[in-house]
Formats: structure tokens, sequence, C-alpha cells
């Protein structure tokens, strides 16, 4: 059905032909291509790799092809189990590891698997990193070492406590204010590690009153699990039902996060990050204190994410600029402009302090803690923010769309109407909205995105644009 190779990682369906879907075949050479990599950088030292996975039906066979290919290329491997990709990360960082693999398809649906490649910091790797790695894959020049320089083996599922501990010691998450409040919180963990991790935060912080939806690790999605307002209507019952104070959501592998208010309305995915940063840079000097020297008040978004965090950046007198789509790309133009908060509009919260990748579990800390402070409602609290609606809409990606084609005409059509940027995909900004046209990184899709101060605006930019590629196409 689907492989994918992009900078998101080596991401396809299970099962089918070899360079056609995420077949053993096709795991072999992306993880010996990745450990071929890993030799050429380290080539006097023992390399250490952390493995961690979500719970997909499918993860243990990888997990299992990944450690015995890495064992079989003399590397050492720490397998964490069961983690969420901000745990892998993190454990990269805190073990001091030359690199690791999260085994996770993300928001994908069932029946999808991918490799998540990162480097000796924890991150996603850099283009330029995956260009390497893909070049020793189509190479296929790989070595194997003799039984004597085989791999060590380390099972080690105790480092998410370490992840926790580190997010429970930053300064601006409000411990005593959070346990304070007793929030009552229904949590939906996708049957995923997100049932095992989130609960578990949650308690640390102080609270008991905790109703779980879903949070059995089984790999079995309840729902698709993308957290959008189409998928989430069993927690918003939940919520209702139960007279919660808050719904948190999170995707299989706990990078992104929503929220749903008292109401059981959702709170945009894209107000996630907005709400977050607003609370860090209105006390930036508390990160100044924490930090001295090492963050200036900025902050990025990638250009499909909600202009109100550039009002946000800019009502507290800071600075905003947008990057093109993917966590990494991100990661970079935040190190660029020395950005403590930052991330992607989809609920991808990045804490610098803590480390540079998208991480559900500082994002709940974070927003529990302003929330606490504020003592409103989540309904309340989330109109503070800049109004702004999204329209989120896709067109299948097929073998034979001519992909330059429909950039160019799309480009040829807008070329005398707004703004136009076309770092990534092709992006066009009025006055009042904006519309964001691309290939996606994870899925076989094109990805039309628009905003606006009123839906109908947004929602009649998409139209507009998706009619004329259609038109085009047939």
């Amino acid at each position: 059905m689907s492989l994918i190779k992009s900078i998101s990682g080596i991401r396809g369906t299970i099962g089918g032909q070899p360079g056609k879907n995420l077949t053993p075949i096709d795991i072999m050479d992306s993880i010996c291509g990745y450990g071929a990599l890993l030799k050429q950088k380290y080539p006097d030292r023992k390399i250490q790799v952390i493995v961690g996975r979500d719970s997909r039906v499918s993860g243990e066979m990888v997990k299992d092809l990944v450690i015995g290919l890495l064992l079989s290329q003399g590397l050492n491997v720490i397998d964490i189990g069961l983690a969420s990709s901000p745990t892998v990360e993190m454990a990269v960082k805190q073990k001091e590891a030359q690199g690791g693999i999260i085994i996770t398809a993300s928001h994908n649906p069932s029946g999808w698997n991918a490799l998540k490649l990162l480097n000796e910091r924890g991150e996603i790797f850099s283009a330029a990193e995956g260009g390497e790695a893909l070049k020793l894959i189509e190479e296929n020049i790989f070595d194997f070492v003799p039984e004597n320089n085989l791999g060590s083996y380390v099972f080690n599922p105790f480092l998410a406590s370490d992840h926790l501990q580190a997010i429970l010691s930053l300064p601006l998450v409000e411990r005593k204010a959070i346990a304070a409040s007793q929030f009552k919180i229904v949590v939906d963990g996708i049957n995923s590690v997100g049932g095992m991790v989130v609960p578990e935060l949650l308690k640390m912080l102080g609270l008991k009153n905790i109703i779980e939806l879903n949070c059995e690790p089984n790999g079995k999605f309840a729902h698709r699990p993308e957290p959008l307002a189409e998928n989430l209507g069993q927690i918003s019952r939940a919520v209702r039902e139960n007279k919660a104070d808050l719904g948190i959501v999170v995707d299989p592998d706990v990078d992104r996060l929503a929220f749903i208010d008292e109401n059981g309305e959702m709170i945009s995915e894209e107000y996630t990050l907005v709400m977050i940063a607003d609370y860090i840079l209105g006390n930036f000097p508390t990160v100044e204190a924490a930090y001295p020297g090492k963050y200036e008040k900025t902050t990025s978004s990638n250009l499909s994410s909600s202009r109100a965090l550039r009002d946000i950046a800019e009502k507290h007198g800071g600075r905003y600029e947008a990057a093109a789509v993917g966590e990494i790309n991100v990661v970079e133009r935040m190190k660029e402009l020395r950005a403590a908060i930052g991330g992607e509009g989809n609920g991808g919260v990045i804490f610098a302090p803590l480390h540079y990748g998208r991480d559900a579990l500082v994002g709940i800390a974070l927003f529990l803690s302003v929330l606490a402070k504020s003592g409103e409602k989540a309904s309340i609290f989330s109109q503070r923010f800049p109004k702004y609606f999204m329209v989120k809409d896709r067109l299948e990606l097929k073998p034979e769309t001519d992909w330059p084609a429909i950039l160019l005409l799309a480009k040829e059509y807008y070329a005398s109407s707004g703004e136009v940027n076309d770092v990534d995909g092709l992006k066009i900004d009025w006055p009042d909205s904006w519309i964001h046209l691309r290939a996606s990184n994870t899925e076989p899709i094109i990805r039309i995105y628009a905003e606006a101060g009123s839906e109908a605006l947004a929602a009649q930019r998409v139209a507009e644009l998706k009619n004329k590629i259609l038109a085009y196409i047939k």
C-alpha cells in the first residue's frame, strides 16, 4: 500500500511487497543503513542505541527485527519497551547514547508502523543526516560483525520515570497549584503508551480523580488516532457525563496533545501550543533566571500552524518566525532564534529547556500549571486567545499524480493575489487569511489547510483551491 521515506522517518503499511510497504526487508535495509551511519560517525567507540515503541500490534515484531539488526552490527542496545516518543528522545540525552530508534507511526491509523531515527542529541534526523542514511540504504553496503563482537542488550523500562521526574523539576511546573486544584480529568490513551504514562504523570502532579478511557496499551485503537474533533466523541461524552474539569487526548506515541473543556467541547489542537507559549512568554523572567543567557523571547511554529502564536509573541514583546513543516525544521528554527518554546499546530509542544522534541507530557504539566493558577474553567480560559478558524482538508496523492504540476497551477492561480511562500509546498498569505498546500511527510496525501477570522472564509479558501486541483486532475 505505502512506503514513505522522509524527514519524519521510514513509514509504511505492514505486509505486502518490499519497496512498496514496510516489510522486514525494508526494515532491515533501513536499520542497517542507520547502523552504518552511526559507525561512520563514531569509528572508535562502542555505540549505544536506545529503542522504544508504541503499542501497535506490529510493534513487537518490528522491535525484534530492529534490535537483532543493531546487535548484528556490533551496536549496544538499551530497550525501554513500551515508551512515548519524547521518552525515547530524553533517554538518548540522559544515557549519552549515540542514537535512538522510535518504532511508531504516530497519528497514522492501524496497519501502519514507522522507524523514527534519532541522532546523539535525541532529535529527529535533520535532512542532511536523513539523506546520509538513505544514501547508505540505497548503496546496500553493510558490515556485520562476528559472534565475539556482537552488541550487548539491556532491557530497562524504568527510563520513563526519569523523563517524568525531569518534567516535575521544571521551574514553571506548578506542582502545588495543580495538586490544590484537584482537577477531575478524563484521559484518552488511544490504547497505546499514553494510557500508561499520562495517568502516571497526573498522579505524580498530585491529582487523584482520573478517569481512564482506552488506556490498555494493546494497540487496538478505539478510534482513529489523530487527535481531531471528529475522532473524539467518546471522551467528549465522558467529560460531560462525569462532570470533569478537563479531558486530555494524546496520539499513540504521545507527541501530540489536545484538550476537551468541561462542556465536552474540544479546544482546537492549534491552541495547545498557543496557550502554553502564552504562559512561557508571559513568565519569561523565570525562564531567564533558570537558564541565564540561553533563551530569547522568541518562538516558532510551522507554516501550517495558526497565526495566533505570532499574535501571542507580539503581545509579549517577542518575535515569531515560521519554519517548514516537520519537527526537525521547527527545532532548527528554534535553535536559530534561541527560542524556549515552539512547536506545531497539530498539538506538538517543544519546550527547549527539557529537550528539542514534541512532548505531550511536558505540555500537560505546563497547561495544568497555568490553568490551576488562573482559577478559571477551561472553556473560559481558552477564550483569552486570538480567535481564528482553521479548516483542514486532504486529497489522495496517487503515484500518477503530477505534484509539481499541481504546485505550479496553484502558484499561477494566486500569482497576483496574496503574499506567496514556496519554502514548503505553497502558502498564500492575505491580511485576513492564509492557505497552505503541501504533500504530507507521513501519508500519501496532499494537505490543504486554511485559516481566517471566520470559518466561512477559511472553508471558502479550501474549497476554491481543492476544486481547482480536482478539475486539473480530472
